[in-house]
């Protein structure tokens, strides 16, 4: 790790705004739906340089200016036994310095995740399917003559997906198991 100058503080500028609606159908149905759009300006942001020196994480100053700007939206839905839970978010992180933009590494432009619930009252039995996606983003590879980086710059679509069912046994004790990450997903089997 180096540091090329003594870091400032991060300073920026902040807006949001959200939408809220709750809404009960005759059916017994809720659905809440809240919606944001973000938008932060970075007038000083530490900036971690991964690609100079592959061998360093070098960190400054920008010497220009960051954003952060997005959409976000989720959805709760429930009747009865059954309870839905979405959201997606769309972002465009960025840096500008010397005049040329940048988009921020590690940062996904996209995000989703989701939660599926049903009970089955009469036997005390939960189902949950729950899981979350992301969209491509910038990596930061290590590229050298002598050690060529097998890893790609950019991570593909990739998505970790669960399932648990849960059983109520009396009112004090749960019992339950699940299995974690249906897909198998591992971001070396992605590449292959």
């Amino acid at each position: 790790i180096q540091f090329l100058s003594d870091l400032n503080p991060e300073t920026s500028i902040n807006g949001n705004i959200n939408y809220v609606k709750k809404m009960f159908t005759k059916n017994n149905w809720y659905v809440g739906i809240d919606g944001s759009i973000f938008y932060t300006y970075f007038n000083n942001k530490i900036f971690a340089d991964y690609d100079t020196d592959p061998n360093k994480i070098i960190y400054d100053n920008l010497s220009g200016y960051a954003v952060s700007k997005g959409v976000s939206v989720n959805l709760d839905v429930s009747h009865n036994n059954l309870k839905i839970l979405a959201g997606v978010t769309a972002m465009d992180v960025y840096s500008v310095q010397d005049g040329i933009k940048e988009r921020q590494e590690l940062t996904e432009q996209f995000t989703g995740t989701w939660s599926v619930g049903y009970t089955f009252k009469k036997i005390g039995l939960t189902i949950n399917y729950t899981g979350n996606v992301y969209g491509p983003m910038e990596l930061p590879t290590q590229d050298s003559e002598t050690f060529p980086d097998p890893r790609p710059a950019q991570s593909p679509w990739w998505s970790i997906q669960n399932i648990q069912l849960t059983e109520k046994i009396g009112k004090k004790l749960e019992l339950y198991g699940g299995v974690k990450n249906l897909l198998n997903w591992t971001p070396w089997r992605s590449i292959d």
